[in-house]
């Protein structure tokens, strides 16, 4: 129950990430001060991290703490980490971005289209058309959205396209950073992944925008407070809280209980962002889930199928910045 739980707080802590968003919108601060605070933060919370492993792995042997010693890694794998931090940046540019053109409730909807994109471009560059079961999924995680995003009441017509396309291309941002971040040297512990895709992550920003925050006194202000935030909630406890429960929970179930991200985020632009949700929204809500739950129980009552090893299903779900 512990690891589940575990799984479950590290999803509620992305659901709560776009609501602080918002009010840093509302506080004045604009993209890249928002996205370059987060990442300077889970950048030192991660190098920590790393420093405390360093710490403790010095009292016990290499093989005895199960992991690969970050001293061990090449440039060539750390730039390859570096490199797969980018499109989860890109990721958070997108989302937040969409933040201030759409509700907060519709922008968690459309980033959650990443679960069929996702699909799509493995089927494609494998070259393998998706079973029955994953085409039913898609299908229903279609009809999902079009309700939970109000579409089905409102039509496109009352949504700012410019933050529909925004919203759709971080799904698309994130379907890469999984693809990628699965393949990024596997064999590396969680925590010196996360701290250099991090690092990767911070670099690409800060050349996009500027960190000048950093040097005119803006740091100080409430902007560090949300940086804090985001940072923690984003950047850090998500990764430590799904390397200690999905390894034992599966990486099936882990997509189950980690969708409870979608839920918390809407509830709280009801309640903390004043936005309308409507219960036709909430339905749609509910069928999203269940899609995304689908293909395994599906798989539970058919009595398995091939089962990921721990250390992909460990590498595939941490690392993960909004």
């Amino acid at each position: 129950m512990k690891y589940l739980l575990s799984v479950f707080l590290g999803a509620v802590s992305y659901g709560i990430l776009s609501t602080i968003v918002v009010h840093a919108y509302d506080a004045g601060y604009d993209l890249g001060e928002v996205v370059g605070t987060q990442l300077l933060i889970g950048f030192i919370l991660s190098w920590l991290m790393v420093m405390y492993m360093k710490v403790r792995n010095k009292r016990q042997s290499a093989k005895e703490a199960g992991v690969t010693q970050e001293k061990s890694l090449t440039w060539k794998q750390r730039f390859m980490l570096m490199s797969a931090g980018i499109p989860t940046a890109l990721t958070g540019l997108l989302y937040y971005q969409s933040l201030r053109y759409i509700p907060n409730s519709l922008a968690i909807v459309l980033l959650f289209q990443f679960t069929w994109m996702g699909v799509l471009i493995q089927a494609i560059s494998s070259r393998k058309r998706p079973n029955g079961i994953m085409l039913l999924t898609l299908a229903i995680l279609f009809g999902g959205t079009l309700l939970a995003a109000g579409i089905m009441e409102q039509g496109l017509a009352d949504f700012d396209m410019t933050g529909v396309v925004l919203g759709l291309l971080a799904a698309v941002s994130y379907s890469l950073f999984i693809l990628f971040s699965g393949k990024a040297v596997p064999s590396v512990h969680p925590a010196y992944r996360s701290a250099w895709m991090i690092t990767g992550g911070l670099i690409f920003v800060f050349i996009l925008f500027p960190p000048t925050f950093l040097f005119n006194g803006v740091i100080w202000s409430s902007l560090l407070l949300f940086g804090f935030l985001l940072g923690l909630f984003g950047a850090f406890i998500p990764p430590v809280l799904f390397a200690i429960g999905v390894p034992h929970i599966g990486g099936g179930m882990a997509g189950i209980v980690g969708a409870a991200e979608l839920p918390v985020a809407v509830m709280l632009s009801a309640v903390v962002l004043h936005e309308h949700v409507s219960m036709l929204q909430w339905a749609g809500v509910v069928i999203v889930l269940l899609g995304v739950a689908l293909p395994e129980l599906m798989r539970s009552v058919s009595g398995g199928g091939p089962r990921m090893s721990r250390r992909t299903r460990l590498t595939e779900v941490t690392s993960t910045i909004h």
